[in-house]
């Protein structure tokens, strides 16, 4: 029985361990920085990222080696999405992105 509970305790404890996390800052000349990761401290490199606006994706890309990705700021509303796969979305709308 004591098996038991510890593999579900380890089972949960990983299912909640990664989880993704993205912040992003307006630069100030026409540009945009977010910044990937892990809840876990998981590097981010090559992590998909995207721009989506009227629910079009506009900019595709991928994280670089440093967890980053840099992008020309899109006239009007868009939202930046960092996307790891299922369960690992992280959605953060241009109007949050402050200088």
């Amino acid at each position: 029985m004591k098996k038991i509970f510890i593999g579900l305790a380890l089972l949960a404890s990983s299912m909640f361990a990664h989880s993704a996390i993205m912040s992003c800052f307006d630069n100030g000349d026409g540009t945009v920085t977010c910044e990937g990761g892990f809840s876990d401290g998981s590097s981010a490199s090559g992590v998909n990222f995207y721009l989506l606006q009227n629910d079009k994706k506009v900019f595709e890309a991928k994280i670089s080696e440093d967890s980053e990705i840099s992008f020309k700021k899109p006239a009007g509303t868009y939202s930046a999405v960092f996307d790891a796969g299922e369960g690992h979305q992280v959605f953060v709308s241009g109007s949050d992105i402050a200088e």
